[in-house]
């Protein structure tokens, strides 16, 4: 999971190289190119047999897909009307959604530690939004802002359905979700972006994104997401804001203000902490398991 948050941080700082192409056709690029390249990574990953698998009936699959499908066309939209980092800072909302809803949906108990990170994870959110809003007085960017709330209401939704569908013994493979995602968004923007301006570097670019920064880490979250709380998915998403903020200073020459970075430390810390805690507590619990078995 940590390992998808970083490739999806390389968002902001892939997406400030592309030099022609805008908005809607950025992102209609992108998910269409992540869409070839899901169409290759699951007949290698499951086999050629794959598509008659999917289980095409099953709400939980369209539903996820929709989520995806927002997600995707949300981020990349709020990118072109304001700065990376504020769009990150809004997405961390989050983990507030998603354990509220998860607690609604599925019922499960969250443990107290959860709960702290969150709290000081979105104390952290709060001191770095705050430290936005002197950059971001104009329509334009507050916009971006609202299109960016789209990002964490629709992974709230997505985490909550994989755990549930999980919880409930269904065991849908909710992995071509990700594709059936990446579908809607590329369909639903190909209007949008028409006539096309892309130069071949900015495909290169818009190719990466694609690939690396979307299809691999989403369809390894969707892997996590089988076997971590949907609370725990969430907050170590967070890690994407601390990321992107990151590429974007040191390699696209964004720089945040020191706001950012101290919530930055905030969120990290928070997750550090609840993570090995979580370790811990899985230890102490298989060598008590151990101790009880003889």
């Amino acid at each position: 999971m940590v390992l998808a948050t970083f490739l999806w941080g390389t968002a902001g700082v892939v997406t400030r190289q592309i030099e022609y192409a805008q908005g809607f056709e950025v992102t209609f690029w992108r998910s269409a190119f992540t869409v070839l390249a899901l169409l290759v990574i699951l007949p290698l990953w499951r086999g050629p047999g794959v598509w008659a698998r999917i289980a095409w009936r099953q709400p939980e699959l369209w539903l996820s897909g929709l989520c995806w499908a927002v997600m995707f066309t949300a981020f990349m939209v709020a990118l072109t009307l304001t700065g990376v980092a504020r769009v990150l800072v809004t997405m961390a909302f989050g983990p507030f959604l998603t354990a509220l809803l998860a607690r609604v949906v599925t019922g499960r108990r969250l443990p107290l530690r959860t709960w702290i990170a969150i709290g000081v994870a979105g104390a952290g959110m709060a001191w770095m939004f705050a430290g936005q809003i002197g950059q971001a007085a104009d329509a334009r960017a507050w916009l971006g802002s609202v299109v960016a709330l789209g990002v964490p209401m629709a992974a709230a939704v997505n985490w909550t359905v994989t755990q549930r569908s999980q919880a409930t013994g269904s065991a849908v493979d909710l992995v071509p979700a990700v594709l059936l995602g990446a579908l809607i968004s590329s369909a639903a923007m190909a209007p949008l972006a028409w006539p096309l301006s892309a130069s071949a570097a900015d495909l290169g670019w818009l190719a990466a994104l694609g690939v690396g920064q979307l299809a691999i880490p989403c369809v390894l979250a969707m892997l996590c997401a089988r076997v971590l709380p949907a609370a725990e998915v969430a907050l170590l998403g967070l890690l994407e804001v601390v990321f992107g903020i990151t590429l974007v200073w040191a390699l696209a020459g964004e720089a945040p203000r020191p706001e950012v970075l101290q919530g930055g430390a905030l969120v990290l810390g928070a997750m550090l902490l609840s993570e090995g805690l979580a370790w811990l507590g899985r230890a102490a619990g298989a060598r008590h398991t151990g101790q009880a078995a003889p």
